[in-house]
């Protein structure tokens, strides 16, 4: 990956007043989480974690709870200062940075969002949003122009007067994540900002989000429990256990590809349909060169399951696999049965 905007090495942290020697321990002797809790009193939360996220890129981070996907996420922008390793967000390296230009990351650089919003019930929903543009001395009618411009694009423009105690708990969620955007971050946060909410409201802003998130190409790393919304939302998922992770990929990889028994069993329940592709499940053609013909049902290599099922009712042969105008694939009775049990 060239120039990623978020680039984590080898970040360790282990709470406790003994966290050096526990690192050191863990090091040299291999000590486990539970005898680090033992011997020093210290809590490994994070250990030897490394990952990239890209420009656009949804990167979620996944786990139970205690796994240390919030404690990591709160590294980026140094709300949590590592034991070790290196954290470099938009080619600065935060453990380096001087308190005024960590203030300065945070307030133009990094937006985050929460599952409590904490909106300040004094204040207007449209003051709410503006709010972090007031803390940098934006003038007043900059700064609403800017918050009505976010909420029209979370649907809430109508709601601009009204007060916090007047919305639903989607509707304070999309308050939030408005007032995160009015800063104009390159990168968000997101900590589990839909998992206190009704399935359907969920599902709604899950969608919501993806669409702004299309529209606005922020570079998103977005935390949840839920391995649904993860396959839904994320570009790339990092499955985490104790401090760790345990694999990341993407969605396809995650669920076709699990790593161990613990990933097999985060994925076992999950729908193939509108997941795995027709290149995953396909049996692979001789080289043939471009504009070469085929007869029969086609498909598109990144056509998903559901629609090759939905091709096959109505079609008793192989379907052919086309990509870049040429067939690289075949997909048999067989095949597709094999992709639908996984």
């Amino acid at each position: 990956m060239n120039n990623p905007v978020v680039h984590c090495s080898g970040v360790w942290k282990i709470f406790g007043n003994r966290a050096k020697d526990a690192l050191q321990a863990i090091r040299k002797e291999g000590l486990s989480k539970s005898e680090i809790l033992k011997q020093y009193g210290a809590v490994t939360a994070v250990a030897d974690v490394s990952f990239s996220v890209g420009q656009g890129e949804i990167f979620c981070i996944m786990g139970l709870s205690g796994s240390g996907k919030s404690t990591l996420i709160r590294h980026i922008n140094r709300l949590v200062e590592p034991t070790d390793g290196e954290i470099i967000v938009a080619g600065r390296n935060v453990s380096a940075l001087s308190n005024s230009a960590l203030r300065a990351l945070r307030a133009t650089s990094v937006g985050m969002v929460f599952q409590n919003m904490a909106l300040l019930p004094h204040r207007s929903v449209q003051d709410n949003v503006a709010l972090s543009l007031e803390l940098r001395g934006i003038g007043r009618a900059q700064r609403l122009q800017t918050a009505r411009e976010k909420l029209e694009l979370v649907g809430l423009e109508e709601w601009a007067f009204r007060f916090p105690d007047e919305l639903s708990g989607g509707m304070k969620q999309r308050v939030g994540l408005a007032r995160a955007m009015a800063a104009d971050p390159e990168i968000l946060l997101m900590d589990e900002p839909f998992s206190a909410l009704d399935p359907l409201i969920r599902r709604q802003l899950q969608q919501q989000f993806l669409e702004l998130s299309k529209l606005v190409k922020k570079t998103t790393i977005f935390i949840t429990h839920d391995l649904d919304e993860a396959i839904r939302l994320g570009t790339h998922i990092a499955i985490m256990k104790d401090g760790r992770f345990v694999q990341v990929g993407t969605p396809e990889e995650i669920v076709t590809e699990p790593a161990d028994e613990y990933v097999a069993d985060f994925v076992k329940g999950i729908s193939r349909l509108e997941l795995v592709t027709a290149r995953k499940i396909m049996k692979p053609l001789p080289d043939a060169p471009a504009g070469t013909s085929y007869n029969g049902a086609t498909v598109a290599a990144t056509d998903k399951l559901g629609a090759i099922i939905d091709l096959a009712t109505h079609h008793n042969g192989d379907i052919t696999v086309i990509e870049d105008n040429k067939p690289v694939g075949v997909i048999s009775r067989l095949e597709l049965l094999r992709g639908i049990r996984g």
